[in-house]
């Protein structure tokens, strides 16, 4: 997966750098034990670039995320720390989506009424998150959204590692798995 998407990226060499690092700091190539599976995924919105590996690990449909190694490259960087942030929730709010985010119907109303039935990710769910910030010379671009797009994929792709089985719809739970 990591080869396949640098492949692609020729022509993009701040993305193939972005893709690159997070490769690097997740030790890619690196064998993973039994059951566990690593996805990674890219993704440029507002000016930025965003590199995200999921590690995880399937116990009969129970699934632990382990790590997600997070790289952005949003050009001149002001306050590292507003962006690690950032990018930490917008993981977070990624995670939650793919694994709960869905809106039913009942008898012509929507169930999820607000906040109070909407499923998020908790505490005990969270896992580490190491993010790196890229040196860069490009103009400054966003770093409150794009750390949300690339989670859903590199998350679907690291199950696809670990158990054999796509996830081509979410949420995920509506897939048989569950997040522990």
């Amino acid at each position: 997966p990591y080869e396949f998407r640098a492949a692609l990226l020729h022509n993009s060499p701040r993305h193939k750098t972005v893709l690159d690092k997070a490769a690097d700091l997740s030790d890619w190539g690196k064998a993973l034990p039994e059951n566990h599976g690593r996805g990674i995924a890219v993704h440029e919105s507002f000016g930025s670039i965003v590199a995200e590996v999921v590690e995880l690990s399937n116990n009969s449909g129970d699934i632990k995320v382990h790590k997600v190694y997070c790289v952005i490259d949003c050009g001149l960087t002001v306050n590292p720390d507003a962006i690690k942030a950032q990018m930490e929730g917008g993981i977070v709010y990624g995670m939650t989506a793919a694994f709960f985010g869905e809106i039913t119907i009942s008898n012509g109303q929507i169930n999820q009424s607000n906040f109070p039935n909407h499923e998020m990710l908790r505490m005990s769910q969270m896992p580490e998150i190491i993010t790196h910030i890229m040196e860069s010379e490009a103009a400054p671009g966003g770093v409150g959204e794009p750390g949300t797009p690339p989670i859903a994929p590199a998350l679907c792709n690291a199950i696809y590692n670990a158990t054999g089985q796509r996830i081509r719809k979410l949420p995920i739970k509506n897939s048989g798995y569950r997040l522990v």
